[in-house]
């Protein structure tokens, strides 16, 4: 039986990061991908990893993530890649997120580089995250998905088991470890089709 709906943040009620990762590679004359692929290699121990977990702060982080580049081959300037990130709210998902508040347990899980402030949230953004009974920001707590202590704290804190437990995220390799520890999980790929999985998954209607 769910009792819990844990959402992701980026690309699942934002847009992700990967169009802003894009962009600066079309505009600086980049290979296709080269960020997500800098973001891969050594993806526990890696600039972007030890900046999530809050345990270096932008400055250095930066200045790792552009000798990483360098490694292969390319010149890459980190803080212009961050400032170039951001999303737009998923009205839908968000509504979703409304919908499963009045009925069950709700989390937050996020990876992230700063704790989220309320004064630099939209008003939308503002809203939505207050149907969440709980928020987990890798910067704040020390520890990121895909670690499984990470999905556990929020487990903990909403007083449920991993097995009552629906989780949504844009990443495999997210969903991986919390499968394993028996959470029903789903890619959100396309939106309508992720929220229709969710549907099925807490039996009542999300959408419409």
């Amino acid at each position: 039986m769910i009792e819990a709906v844990l959402f992701d943040m980026g690309g699942v009620i934002v847009s992700g990061p990967w169009e802003g990762f894009a962009a600066y590679e079309r505009a600086n004359g980049l290979p296709e991908g080269l960020i997500r692929r800098i973001n891969s290699t050594d993806a526990d121990s890696n600039a972007w990893a030890r900046m999530e977990r809050g345990e270096i702060g932008l400055e250095e982080f930066a200045a790792a993530f552009e000798t990483e580049a360098a490694a292969l081959g390319h010149r890459v300037d980190g803080m212009a890649v961050l400032n170039g990130l951001g999303g737009e709210l998923r009205p839908t998902v968000a509504e979703a997120v409304r919908r499963c508040s009045e009925r069950l347990k709700t989390g937050l899980l996020t990876n992230n580089y700063a704790p989220m402030e309320s004064s630099e949230r939209s008003a939308e953004l503002a809203e939505v995250m207050g149907w969440f009974d709980v928020v987990v920001e890798s910067s704040v707590v020390g520890v990121r998905k895909p670690d499984p202590a990470f999905y556990m704290l929020a487990c903990e804190a909403l007083g449920v088991e991993p097995s009552g437990c629906v989780f949504l995220d844009d990443l495999g390799v997210n969903l991986k470890p919390a499968r394993a520890m028996g959470m029903t999980t789903i890619k959100v790929v396309d939106a309508d089709e992720a929220l229709a999985e969710l549907e099925a998954a807490v039996g009542f209607p999300l959408r419409g």
